[in-house]
């Protein structure tokens, strides 16, 4: 059986209030489709999510829209009284009928009813970029004067640093510490 599920971003801000590094705008719904099914004693969820958000790329610092995709897959096995060593696994078993393992691929779960939300809201975290660009040959900004390198050049000369003769990766440190005690 396949089903199609679209979350408003409302979802997603509950779900993200308690982890300030995935506070995101989403520009477009939050899609799952998602297709289950049950072997013998496991129950098999695989789907895929898509969706976009406003981001700033790592290094020019423009805002943009990134598109998200990702696909996943859990097997589910039935618990059969077995408890999870953690509080929080103990909790989710109760309240969601699922527990997670430590990877999103497996879970254990119990009674006739699952409810999704903590495996959406992983596959919807896995998705995030943790160091957006908005393209891969984005140039940058120029470190001395700031101009975005992608939009224009501008007159700065790089700073050259003078590698000693056995060309140390320390040559930085070197001059800062000749700096510092030219200051002193």
């Amino acid at each position: 059986v396949e089903e199609v599920f679209e979350a408003p971003e409302s979802w997603w801000r509950e779900r993200a209030a308690l982890a300030k590094e995935f506070d995101y705008d989403f520009r477009a719904p939050l899609t799952f489709t998602l297709r289950s099914y049950k072997t013998a004693a496991d129950v098999i969820l695989e789907g895929s999510f898509a969706s976009e958000i406003e981001v700033e790329c790592g290094r020019c610092l423009t805002r943009y829209c990134h598109s998200l995709h990702d696909q996943f897959r859990l097997v589910a096995e039935e618990a059969r009284g077995r408890v999870p060593a953690d509080p929080e696994g103990v909790e989710s078993l109760a309240r969601e009928g699922l527990c997670l393992a430590e990877e999103i691929e497996s879970a254990w779960y119990q009674g006739s009813v699952i409810k999704l939300d903590g495996v959406f809201g992983e596959v919807v975290a896995g998705a995030i970029p943790a160091h957006p660009l908005c393209n891969e040959d984005c140039k940058g900004l120029c470190p001395q004067c700031g101009v975005s390198k992608n939009e224009s050049r501008c007159g700065c000369v790089p700073e050259v640093i003078e590698i000693e003769k056995k060309k140390s990766p320390f040559a930085v440190l070197a001059k800062l510490r000749d700096e510092s005690a030219k200051g002193n």
